[in-house]
């Protein structure tokens, strides 16, 4: 598939993986809309060749507001690319911070799901990318609540790859490993097989560009991705018990 031309909307745009798809696409020749709350952040990215259009996504109102903007300074839309997201460590398990995360990555997904849906139906065309997370495949200590919002991403983009092709529309799930990013660079723990964020964009619009459902990397995470559903709770739970 061609990106040249295509109408492009990227929603977490401001820092890490979004910000760097941002660019990548808009050197394919997108036409590259872009979205999130810090609006300095997002003009400093765009420039003069992007359209920026703050959001909040937590905020239903304002998403289905911002996708009528988008609609309005591309002149369509082609491409969605939900890359927002939250992330904090659990070292006790917390009810407000795993409502945090419910609130960003799975309502916050939802929101933005709501907004752009109908409009690909009544196009009859449309690519819906999610960015989720190679932390949705098995559980891990510490990120219980990270984990389990990426895991019904995972369920969820799955769901609509399947009820929204016949209707032209077609959706990519994305299962990144450790990406060089905001979201990352406080981590306090081993992060294996990590890559820069340019690099992930970069697997991404290729990955986009060959039309694939699902895109994992690097390819170390691809492999684990194939494996963990294989490993019995019990092992697993050995394996990755915390060390005291």
């Amino acid at each position: 598939m061609e990106l040249t031309g295509r109408r492009v909307w990227i929603v977490g745009a401001s820092s890490g993986i979004g910000a760097a798809l941002a660019g990548v696409l808009d050197a394919r020749g997108a036409h590259v809309a872009v979205s999130a709350r810090r609006e300095s952040a997002l003009r400093d990215l765009a420039g003069d060749r992007m359209a920026v259009v703050p959001v909040d996504i937590t905020d239903a109102a304002a998403v289905r507001r911002a996708a009528h903007q988008v609609v309005e300074e591309l002149g369509g839309l082609d491409i969605v690319v939900l890359s927002a997201g939250y992330w904090k460590q659990l070292t006790e398990f917390d009810a407000e911070s795993f409502q945090q995360h419910l609130d960003v990555n799975l309502s916050g997904m939802a929101n933005c799901l709501e907004a752009v849906i109908p409009r690909m139906q009544a196009a009859g065309a449309g690519i819906i990318v999610g960015i989720s997370s190679v932390a949705g495949l098995r559980g891990l200590p510490g990120a219980e609540a990270y984990g389990a919002t990426k895991a019904a991403q995972i369920n969820l983009l799955e769901a609509l790859r399947v009820g929204l092709q016949p209707k032209g529309i077609d959706v990519v799930t994305v299962c990144p490993g450790f990406v060089d990013t905001e979201m990352t660079e406080t981590n306090q723990f081993p992060m294996p097989f990590m890559v820069t964020a340019p690099v992930a964009a970069r697997m991404i619009a290729d990955g986009i560009e060959k039309q694939k459902a699902r895109i994992v990397f690097p390819w170390q995470m691809e492999v684990f991705a194939q494996l963990a559903p294989l490993v019995p709770d019990r092992l697993w739970a050995r394996l990755f018990r915390p060390k005291k």
